[in-house]
């Protein structure tokens, strides 16, 4: 018999109106809200609708709750947020700056609407598959969005769109600047539940939902087991990175030959199952090395904060996976004191020769985003790659999530005084200095052994049929997945033209 649990998280695969009464609500608040809701497609490729994009946002606010940013919920959006680009935000770090050769190639999350941060995109593509179905009543459901990060940020900014009202499910430990944009957008403080510990505490987090699911107005959107976080990813995520590749691959000799991405809720890792289908890319999942759950089988807490573990995420392909690397958090911590803070940037200009613009150009790297160059680097090392190699790897958002993590890792860390020394030890150990330790080549048995990890978490905790656990084993699963990208786009044109 499937728990209440159990259909929420199966939810989304509808490809029609499962609920015309609830649908009929919806379509009404869309009406008089005068909101439209963006295609998948045309989140994946908004150059090709230019035109309507740049007529639907105008001179809107990229960080105000205006409809008219859904439609910002995509790549292309400029160094400001409010024009659009034909190639989607990057940087390409130097070997001055990495120690490599191979060019490693970073896409800008901070680039996205109302958080700046790419998570925005996940939360977007779990709501609407129930929107457009008859599941979730805007003007009656409340949408609790469980994270470790930003995904309870995105969840939040869209229900605000909508008009609803939403609960984010973090826990306590994680930046003060996280809470303190919860605070301006929740509609009360109560909608801000703090479950105990940090990054590592993902069970809490569901514990919490779990008494939050027994009131039948809650509709929990758990980025973790939501295939709508896969599924956008990979029809959104991963073109965009390859038009990054494809605007640095100028003269067409360069070769994309690894995708690194941390594992979080496995939903950025989906951009590497297209990236590998399209561009023959091997993908690396990333984790804390001070809760190895991936590599050793692990536990423990850490501060690389969007990277919640000791668990394997229902939507993560791991059978897909090519390599494992760990990173401590003692890397990106020092690393955002080298990127930001006077004493590490003129460390930077006077001893690597790097320009302002690139120095400055940091600051769109968060906690999370350094350990993804950090792997992207081991990674480079392991493979031997040379200059006509190319990592691609994502920035889930910038150093502004992280302002007051810097006095707490200069006092922790750096017995209160951060200065040019400082800069250049951690510069020289933890960036030219990377090793390749901690890491693994994942052979069949042992994509095995972490699919099989993941079967404690689902099936015996969260009440996931063993079967359908079992399903994620074939390749075709998930290459099926993206069949409903034309469903939802139908579902969704249907759904605007009754609201319109």
């Amino acid at each position: 018999m499937k728990t209440g649990n159990e259909k929420i998280m199966s939810a989304g695969f509808e490809n029609k109106i499962v609920n015309q009464e609830i649908y009929g609500r919806a379509v009404e608040r869309f009406r008089q809200a005068g909101i439209k809701l963006p295609k998948i497609s045309q989140l994946a490729d908004p150059i090709a609708g230019r035109k309507e994009f740049e007529e639907k946002l105008g001179s809107v606010d990229p960080d105000t709750p205006d409809a008219s940013n859904l439609f910002r919920v995509h790549w292309h959006n400029d160094a400001d947020g409010r024009g659009l680009v034909d190639v989607p935000g990057h940087l390409v770090l130097p070997p001055e700056l990495t120690g490599v050769e191979a060019k490693i190639v970073v896409a800008l999350g901070n680039r996205f609407p109302m958080i700046h941060a790419h998570k925005v995109l996940a939360a977007y593509g779990c709501l609407v598959p129930r929107l457009v179905s008859g599941q979730f009543d805007p003007t009656h459901h409340r949408a609790v969005w469980p994270s470790t990060g930003n995904y309870c940020r995105g969840g939040v900014a869209i229900s605000r769109i909508l008009g609803c009202r939403s609960v984010a499910v973090l826990p306590e430990g994680m930046s003060a600047e996280r809470f303190s944009w919860l605070e301006n957008w929740v509609a009360n403080p109560d909608d801000i539940v703090r479950t105990y510990g940090t990054e590592s505490n993902v069970k809490e987090i569901y514990d919490a939902c779990h008494q939050l699911a027994q009131n039948p107005e809650n509709i929990i959107f758990n980025q973790f087991s939501e295939y709508g976080n896969y599924i956008t990813h990979r029809a959104v995520t991963g073109p965009a990175l390859e038009r990054i590749f494809n605007a640095v691959n100028v003269d067409g000799y360069l070769k994309a030959r690894v995708y690194v991405a941390a594992s979080g809720s496995g939903g950025t890792l989906a951009a590497g199952d297209y990236l590998k289908q399209q561009l023959g890319t091997n993908i690396c999942a990333v984790e804390a090395l001070e809760c190895p759950t991936m590599l050793y089988n692990g536990y423990g807490e850490h501060n690389i904060q969007g990277i919640g573990d000791k668990h394997i995420p229902l939507i993560h392909n791991v059978m897909n996976t090519d390599y494992l690397v760990a990173v401590s958090d003692k890397g990106p911590n020092a690393l955002n004191l080298v990127f930001n803070t006077s004493a590490g940037r003129k460390f930077l200009a006077e001893r690597t020769g790097l320009g302002q613009e690139m120095i400055a150009s940091l600051a769109d790297l968060g906690l999370s985003s350094i350990a993804n160059v950090l792997g992207a680097i081991k990674m480079a090392k392991y493979m031997g790659l040379g200059a006509d190699d190319v990592v691609l790897t994502v920035a889930t958002d910038g150093a502004e999530m992280y302002g007051t993590e810097i006095d707490k890792i200069r006092e922790n860390s750096f017995a209160g005084a951060f200065d040019e020394l400082a800069a250049a030890e951690a510069f020289g150990h933890y960036l030219m200095g990377a090793t390749t330790d901690n890491m693994n080549e994942q052979s069949l048995r042992d994509r095995e052994r972490v699919f099989n990890l993941g079967y404690y978490t689902w099936v015996e905790q969260q009440g996931v049929d063993l079967a359908d656990f079992d399903a994620r084993r074939d390749p075709d699963f998930w290459n099926n997945l993206m069949n409903m990208v034309p469903i939802w786009d139908q579902m969704i044109d249907q759904f605007n033209q009754a609201a319109s």
